[in-house]
């Protein structure tokens, strides 16, 4: 719990801020402990929405994360002590999260905590493990400012591919939409006034244009049933990926043989992999350690179970690239475990994994942009024969009219 106080210090002078406590009487011994003499001590009262967004997600913005250990590492390698980096960050945030988060920190650095305590014990924000790890190896070897700079480089690259394919997919999901609200618009509407002419007249209706109708019927009375299905189907979809594993685990592998799609994933979880396992390396985590952390950032499960895997026979005493090319599963990139044995070879893993990173995050840039400039003109053709289709369906009767007139 976060709470406001106001009151004075040993020198008389007046402060006021936050402190987190479990309850009101530990805020208030932890401001004694600080030698503040408070006046008023109350938990920081919270808005309906920011106590709703306390409970909808804990995870930490990507972007934020960046940018605090940006700051962090600039103020780390200027000699400034960690507790007055926190309260230096806490000064330049209006975010009332952040501030719950940065004062949760503080808090605890000032009780004698390291700073990799302070992150694995508040609870503001859910952080990932390779982070906290990589934080905690900083602290040990002394290099937590170098540290905090590599991770604010890997979460800033990962925060531009998202949204690289976020901003580049608007154009896209305009078509899709705007075609989706045409076609609706077509079946459900134009035809059946156009179709009613024709049997007005009594006049046969082709094959093709009595499809049309049909599915233009069987949407206008079905809309809403077909809405209700799609929607639980997503939600059990969703449900069934986070609880059932195997489930979970067969659409992934399916995911993986998608020509094209299946090599953009495999190819990002693996620049992943590359770059973390990269930075631990080089803050001096063992080789193992590093394998089961980075491997434990993969989202994609049939690649990361076959990374873990690999994992326990290097404890093992085998090598890595070894384990990984003989689990028959799912083959993994030959050139990635190629440069693995290379690096295990020369003792040079930390630099194969950083230029394997760098790599594979310019090849799969270069896919992306190639398969979102394909995309647009294949989704303009998809619409533009679906319309043609429902015209021609329309204008067959026509043809049919004019024909029995001559």
């Amino acid at each position: 719990m976060i709470f406001k106080y106001k009151g004075v210090d040993r020198e008389g002078k007046k402060v006021s801020g936050r402190i987190e406590a479990s309850d009101l009487e530990e805020a208030k011994r932890r401001l004694k402990s600080k030698g503040i003499f408070y006046e008023k001590v109350v938990e920081s009262s919270q808005s309906i929405w920011a106590r709703i967004e306390k409970l909808r997600a804990t995870d930490i913005a990507t972007k934020k994360l960046a940018h605090l250990s940006r700051n962090l590492s600039i103020y780390l390698k200027a000699s400034i002590p960690i507790l007055q980096a926190v309260k230096l960050a806490k000064s330049q945030s209006d975010d009332g999260k952040m501030l719950d988060f940065l004062t949760s920190i503080e808090t605890m650095l000032d009780e004698g905590n390291s700073f990799y305590y302070a992150l694995e014990n508040q609870t503001s924000f859910k952080l990932p493990d390779f982070y906290k790890q990589s934080i905690k190896i900083g602290e040990e070897n002394g290099v937590l400012g170098d540290v905090l700079g590599e991770m604010a480089n890997f979460l800033i690259s990962q925060d531009r591919i998202v949204k690289q394919i976020s901003q580049a997919m608007i154009y896209p999901t305009f078509i899709i939409l705007i075609s989706i609200a045409m076609v609706s618009i077509m079946l459900t509407v134009v035809v059946p006034k156009i179709t009613s002419i024709f049997v007005q007249m009594k006049q046969e209706i082709p094959p093709l244009t009595q499809f049309v109708i049909d599915t233009g019927n069987f949407l206008g009375a079905y809309w809403l049933y077909i809405a209700i299905v799609i929607l639980v189907v997503a939600i059990i979809f969703s449900i069934a990926m986070k609880t059932v594993y195997s489930f979970k685990y067969s659409i992934h592998y399916l995911l993986l043989r998608v020509p094209f799609l299946g090599k953009v994933i495999q190819t990002s979880e693996l620049t992943r992999f590359s770059y973390v396992a990269s930075v631990l390396l080089k803050s001096g985590v063992t080789f193992v350690h590093t394998i089961r952390l980075a491997g434990q950032t993969l989202d994609n499960v049939v690649l990361k179970e076959k990374i873990l895997n690999a994992s326990k026979l290097v404890v093992e005493g085998k090598r890595f690239s070894t384990a990984l090319l003989n689990d028959r599963r799912f083959k993994i990139d030959k050139s990635f475990i190629q440069a693995i044995a290379l690096g295990e070879e020369t003792s040079e893993v930390s630099a194969i994994l950083d230029n394997l990173a760098s790599l594979y995050q310019e090849e799969n840039g270069d896919a992306i942009n190639i398969f979102l400039s394909m995309l647009e003109p294949a989704l303009i053709l998809i619409v533009g024969v679906t319309i043609g289709v429902i015209v021609t369906a329309m204008l067959l009767p026509i043809f049919s009219i004019n024909l029995q007139g001559m």
